[in-house]
């Protein structure tokens, strides 16, 4: 594989752990982006807030991805081992996103909770944005995530 676009094995193996690696390269970019919008936000907003400023900043990302995201999400479900891999990123995402609660004076469990509501309102709205139907952005559709769970913690679903 690495010949037909003419680099060496060698070559490949020095950018990535291995070939499956490749579908989770900006994984890092992600992280960081993701961690960073959240602890500016947090200098002004509530939590949940911040992480509408997170998801927004991952929504600009992913702009102009969304086939690409397509593509890649359904390489993803179609392998065991790339699937657990997704989920051990998420939760690496989790994590540094508790930490950067925590060091913003969210005591522990609210952070990692908070966390976690971070992470399932992006899986929510990034299933739905690579959805074939969906035309609408994916800030959209993550603050429509967002903003639904708000209603249910507040009772105000239905």
């Amino acid at each position: 594989m690495a010949e037909r676009v003419w680099l060496t094995g060698r070559t490949f193996f020095r950018h990535y752990a291995d070939k499956h690696e490749v579908l989770f390269a900006g994984s890092g970019e992600l992280q960081d982006l993701f961690v960073r919008a959240v602890a500016e936000g947090l200098e002004s907003a509530a939590p949940i807030d911040a992480l509408a400023v997170g998801l927004d900043a991952l929504s600009e990302l992913f702009a102009d991805r969304r086939e690409f995201a397509r593509k890649r999400q359904a390489v993803i479900l179609a392998n065991r081992e790339l699937r657990e891999r997704e989920l051990i990123k998420l939760a690496s995402l989790s994590a540094a996103l508790a930490d950067t609660l925590g060091r913003h004076g969210i005591a522990e469990p609210a952070a990692s909770l908070t966390a976690e509501v971070g992470i399932a309102a992006f899986r929510v709205g990034f299933e739905r944005w690579i959805a074939a139907e969906e035309d609408r952005g994916m800030a959209e559709l993550m603050r429509e995530s967002l903003d639904g769970l708000k209603a249910v913690t507040s009772g105000r679903c239905g």
